[in-house]
């Protein structure tokens, strides 16, 4: 699932070598963060955070497959 949200996110943005994603795992959830540079963060939430919710939609359909519950955080680039 982290490769998954990796692919997507250095595809859309302007500083692919900016982009972290960690992922933690307990039992049957899958906990996701993402890190991207400051000006890529308009692109990664998209208007109205429909990229972002897309994205979310992407994951949980991968997580239901192997029967698993995930979430994703987009976390604030630190200046």
């Amino acid at each position: 699932m982290r490769e998954l949200i990796e692919y997507i996110v250095k595809n859309i943005v302007t500083y692919p070598s900016q982009v972290r994603v960690f992922q933690n795992q307990r039992g049957g959830e899958v906990h996701i963060r993402l890190q991207v540079s400051q000006e890529d963060m308009g692109r990664v939430i998209g208007k109205g955070g429909r990229v972002a919710n897309a994205m979310r939609s992407l994951l949980n359909v991968a997580a239901a497959q192997q029967g698993k519950r995930a979430t994703l955080d987009i976390d604030e680039p630190a200046r």
